[in-house]
C-alpha cells in the first residue's frame, strides 16, 4: 500500500505540473493514459494470475514450481506487446479519438494526446519487465525492495517533470512531451535497477537465460486456464471503466475531461487500500492454502474480510479529507473542472467501504484458484446490466458524469451480496500445489 501511495502522489504532482498548462493539455494526457491504463491492468491481471500459483508455491517450498510461475508471468507480459505498438505508434489518434466522441474540443485535445503516447511507447518492455520482478517479490512477502525502487523511480519522474514539462534549469519546455519523457527515464531506471536486484539476489523464481524457454506445458496451460478468467475478469471491467469514461467525455468539453481525470488522480490516494487488501489476503491465504491447511484458511477468510470492512470505513474518511486538497492542487484549472473533481472525491468516497470488502471478497476466491466468481458474477453484471445502464443514461438523459456514475456504481452494493453466497460454498478452499502433482 506505501508503495501505490508513493506512486499515487507522483501521479497527482505530474497532474499538478501539467494542469499549469491548461485543461487542453490536461485532458490529452490523462486520454492517453486512460488507453495506457488497459495495458497496465492486462499486465497487471497476468501477474495476479501467475501470483495464485507463486505463493501457493511458495507456501510448499517448491522453487521449481515458483520458476514456471514466474516464465508463465513473462510469456503473457509479452503478449501484450504488438497492441501496444499499433495504439502507441501506428494508429494513436484513431484508437484516442474513441474516448472523445462527442466532446466539443476534441480535435486539439488529441494533438496534446498524440504527442503524449507517441513518447510513452519507449516504456513498453521496462515497464513489462519490473512488474513481473516486482509482482513476483511481493508474491514472496518481500515488500520492502519494490517499495525502495519505486521511491527511487518516482523521484527521479518527479525530477524529470520539473526539469521537462517547464524547462527549468536550462532544460528545454517540452509540456507533454517532457512529462511522457519524465516516465519514460523513470521507467527504465526502474527497469534497470529491477534487473541488478534480479541478477545479485537470485531470489526463488529466478530463471536464468538458457532456461527461458524451459517452459513446462501441461503446467502453463492450467496456469493459463486459471488466469484466463482473472484475465477475462480484469479486461472486461477495465473495458466498461473506458467506454463510460468516453461517455462522460461526451457531455462537455475539456472542463470534463480534466475534471474526471483530476478527480480519480486524487481518488488514487486512497484507492490504494484495493491492492494492499488484494497483496495481503493473496499472500497470507496462499501460503496457507500451499501449506495444506485449509482449516486454518477458514479462518483466516473470517479475519481478512473483516478487517477489510472496518478498513473501508477508515478509507472512506481518508477520502472525505482529501478534498481539502482539491483546489490546492488543481487550482490553475477551470471553475468548472475543478467543481467536477470535488463532487467526484466526495461520490468516490462514500463507496470506499463497498470496494475495499469486494476487492477481499475477490482476493479470497482468487488465493485458491476460484476464478470463476470473478467470470461468473462480476463480469456478467458488468456486461448484462452496467454497460445497458451507462448506454441508456448516455443516450436517453442530460445527467450530469457524476450522477451517473452514482448510478452505475450502486450495482457494487449488488455484487457484495451475490459474491457472499458464492464464498460460502468454499469453492475457494483448494491446495493448487497438490492438485498439480497428481
Amino acid at each position: 500500500m506505501l508503495q501505490s501511495l508513493i506512486q499515487s502522489l507522483v501521479s497527482l504532482i505530474d497532474n499538478f505540473m501539467v494542469s499549469g498548462l491548461g485543461d487542453i493539455s490536461m485532458s490529452g494526457v490523462n486520454v492517453a493514459g486512460q488507453v495506457l491504463f488497459v495495458f497496465m491492468v492486462y499486465l497487471n491481471a497476468i501477474c495476479m494470475a501467475g501470483g495464485i500459483f507463486m505463493t501457493q508455491y511458495f507456501g510448499a517450498k517448491d522453487p521449481d514450481g515458483m520458476k514456471q510461475a514466474f516464465l508463465f508471468k513473462l510469456i503473457m507480459s509479452f503478449a501484450a506487446f504488438v497492441p501496444y505498438i499499433l495504439v502507441c505508434l501506428v494508429f494513436p489518434r484513431e484508437v484516442l479519438s474513441l474516448m472523445l466522441i462527442g466532446n466539443t474540443e476534441a480535435d486539439p485535445i488529441l494533438d496534446e494526446a498524440v504527442q503524449y503516447i507517441n513518447i510513452m511507447f519507449f516504456m513498453g518492455i521496462p515497464m513489462m519487465m519490473s512488474m513481473c520482478i516486482a509482482s513476483s517479490l511481493r508474491d514472496l512477502g518481500r515488500v520492502k525492495t519494490p517499495l525502495v525502487v519505486t521511491v527511487v523511480a518516482t523521484l527521479t519522474n518527479t525530477l524529470f517533470n520539473w526539469l521537462l514539462i517547464y524547462g527549468n534549469l536550462g532544460f528545454p519546455a517540452l509540456g507533454v512531451r517532457g512529462a511522457a519523457a519524465a516516465t519514460v527515464i523513470a521507467r527504465i531506471l526502474e527497469f534497470v535497477i529491477f534487473m541488478v536486484i534480479y541478477i545479485k539476489t537470485k531470489p526463488e523464481f529466478a530463471v536464468g537465460i538458457r532456461k527461458l524457454f524451459a517452459v513446462n506445458g501441461r503446467l502453463f496451460l492450467k496456469m493459463l486456464k486459471k488466469g484466463s478468467l482473472v484475465l477475462f475478469c480484469e479486461m472486461v471491467w477495465i473495458l466498461s471503466e473506458t467506454v463510460t469514461t468516453a461517455i462522460y467525455n461526451g457531455r462537455g468539453g475539456a472542463e470534463v475531461v480534466s475534471g474526471m481525470a483530476s478527480s480519480f488522480t486524487i481518488a488514487n490516494l486512497f484507492f490504494v487500500a484495493f491492492g494492499g487488501i488484494y497483496s495481503a489476503t493473496g499472500v497470507i491465504l496462499g501460503r496457507t492454502l500451499g501449506e495444506g491447511d485449509l482449516e486454518r484458511a477458514r479462518r483466516e477468510k473470517t479475519w481478512l474480510l473483516s478487517g477489510g470492512a472496518v478498513f473501508g470505513v477508515f478509507m472512506a474518511l481518508f477520502g472525505f479529507a482529501t478534498t481539502l486538497i482539491v483546489p490546492l492542487v488543481f487550482g490553475r484549472l477551470s471553475e468548472g473542472a475543478v467543481s467536477i473533481c470535488r463532487d467526484m472525491v466526495i461520490l468516490m468516497s462514500f463507496f470506499m467501504p463497498v470496494w475495499v470488502y469486494l476487492n477481499a471478497q475477490v482476493a479470497v476466491s482468487r488465493a485458491g484458484g476460484d476464478t470463476k466468481m470473478g467470470a461468473c458474477t462480476d463480469s456478467v453484471i458488468t456486461l448484462a446490466v452496467m454497460m445497458p445502464l451507462v448506454f441508456i443514461l448516455g443516450l436517453c438523459t442530460d445527467i450530469s458524469p457524476v450522477m451517473m456514475y452514482l448510478c452505475v456504481k450502486l450495482l457494487d452494493i449488488v455484487k457484495i451480496v451475490v459474491f457472499h453466497f458464492w464464498l460460502k460454498r468454499e469453492l475457494w478452499l483448494r491446495n493448487l500445489t497438490e492438485m498439480n502433482n497428481v
